[in-house]
């Protein structure tokens, strides 16, 4: 079946008003701080719109590398690194929050077998319709 006109997907476009230039700074061992300078369509620093620092670390799982990243409350880069140590704790304490969440939920999601629980221990057939297939909610 084609899609119609209206069913495609958007293009994605870029603003030009809200650009920023991204640089990167490392410590080479705990993380890297993103200084995001705001600039106008011409490269031209934006000075209408605050810089932002943005931190970002990785923690080790069973899973392997998982990515954090959060921003930096600072008015300027040796703020940003002060303050990197205790924004990267809260950030990973609030992502373990998170995926214990996530995972909670999904352990007590309630799996039924496709075709619903008819069939079982009646006339004819017994055992589940549907093949078997489990169908995740």
């Amino acid at each position: 079946m084609a899609n119609r006109p209206d069913e495609r997907m958007t293009e994605p476009k870029m603003d030009p008003t809200a650009l920023y230039l991204e640089e990167v700074f490392t410590d080479r061992k705990v993380g890297t701080i993103r200084r995001m300078t705001p600039v106008d369509g011409q490269g031209n620093t934006d000075s209408t719109r605050p810089v932002s620092y943005v931190g970002e670390t990785q923690v080790m799982t069973s899973m392997g590398a998982l990515p954090i990243s959060f921003e930096i409350d600072a008015k300027d880069l040796a703020e940003a690194a002060t303050k990197f140590g205790p924004d990267a704790k809260e950030a990973i304490e609030r992502t373990v929050r998170d995926l214990q969440e996530m995972r909670r939920q999904a352990a007590s999601s309630i799996v039924v077998p496709q075709g619903g629980m008819g069939g079982m221990g009646g006339l004819g057939g017994g055992g589940l319709p549907g093949g078997g297939k489990i169908q995740m909610p």
